[in-house]
């Protein structure tokens, strides 16, 4: 087995990436970012995994290199996907239920695959793990009053929150379950019914019936999860954007491809005053001690400009683990290395 794992760092300098559905306590007309408390503590502004994964699918479904986006179907209560791993590279790499409503459970919709009658529904866990991205540090929430004075008559007033903070995701990439669809019996791993196992026959889709699985081709595989890869550093997304305008691609990353899921990378950063802080020796530290899980090189993407005094203490990466990093470069540059690191490497999915 083999995971994509990787850590991310958005630069929130004045933003309201993710609001919830509370007011600010003493306006009528406002909105409140979503945050963490912690005794004793400030406040931890958050973006949500599921607001995450949307910015991401959003900027894979504008993708000129041919994302294969699953269509969505809404009934009263009830709104799905296709289902269709086979087809649609979203519903192979980021999971689905489906679970229609039960008046309209075997009735044809346009544009949708139909579902078997030896199912009452189709589920995948997402192979794409998302952590919801938290401020490094506790922050002050500032308050912003506004008003509408356009119109005739009196103003009419709104507050919303915004902060700056820096935000810290985890993402991991199960590669092995990356084109691989199971029709077992249990939550999560029905991925496929009667018409879906027909429509993998077809296509010649290599079988396994004791593990009760079919696996798309290598070349398919390595296509579509390049191409999620590639897309991590270019995100586009976030609240508020026309008022705080956020640049929510990654400004640090470190990424490798490790034996396991669990996530290395985790206690790297630290916020201290108004500039972010890395722990370089905790970071060569975890290098040495979890040498033997790493598949790949660990790669490194910085922005140029951001924090270069931290930057700079990888001048002194000791000689021991310097063989083994991959660094000097954006991380949409470190990603692409990655991508093209998987292609020499299709070993690396099962």
């Amino acid at each position: 087995m083999a995971y994509l794992t990787a850590l991310l760092l958005i630069d929130a300098s004045a933003s309201a990436l993710n609001n919830s559905d509370q007011s600010l306590d003493r306006y009528e007309n406002s909105t409140s970012v979503k945050f963490i408390r912690k005794a004793g503590g400030g406040f931890y502004p958050y973006v949500t995994a599921q607001a995450y994964r949307r910015w991401l699918r959003d900027g894979l479904e504008k993708d000129p290199q041919g994302w294969q986006m699953s269509p969505i179907h809404r009934e009263e209560k009830v709104a799905y996907v296709d289902a269709n791993p086979l087809m649609y590279w979203d519903d192979d790499l980021l999971g689905y239920m489906r679970a229609p409503g039960k008046k309209k459970d075997k009735a044809a919709i346009e544009n949708m695959t139909p579902i078997g009658n030896d199912v009452s529904a189709l589920t995948r866990i997402s192979p794409l793990r998302t952590s919801t991205f938290v401020s490094v540090s506790s922050v002050y929430l500032t308050e912003d009053f506004g008003v509408m004075s356009r119109q005739d008559g009196d103003p009419v007033p709104h507050a919303h929150n915004f902060y700056r903070a820096t935000l810290q995701g985890l993402l991991s990439l199960d590669m092995s379950s990356a084109g691989v669809f199971s029709y077992s019996q249990r939550t999560g791993y029905q991925n496929l019914d009667s018409i879906r196992r027909g429509l993998a026959e077809e296509r010649g889709l290599e079988h396994d019936a004791v593990r009760k699985t079919y696996r798309l081709s290598t070349e398919e595989r390595l296509r579509r999860v390049r191409r999620l890869i590639e897309a991590i550093p270019l995100v586009q997304g976030g609240a508020k954007q026309t008022l705080h305008y956020t640049d929510v691609t990654p400004v640090i990353s470190i990424a490798a491809v490790t034996r396991y899921g669990n996530h290395p990378f985790n206690y790297l950063f630290e916020d201290r005053s108004d500039e972010i802080t890395f722990k370089a020796e905790a970071f060569f530290d975890i290098v040495r001690g979890y040498y033997d899980q790493f598949l790949s090189s660990v790669y490194i993407g910085w922005r140029p400009g951001y924090a270069p005094s931290q930057f700079a203490r990888f001048n002194d990466t000791p000689e021991d683990v310097r063989g083994i990093l991959v660094g000097g470069t954006t991380p949409y540059e470190a990603f692409g290395a990655l991508s093209g690191a998987l292609a020499a490497n299709p070993a690396w999915l099962d």
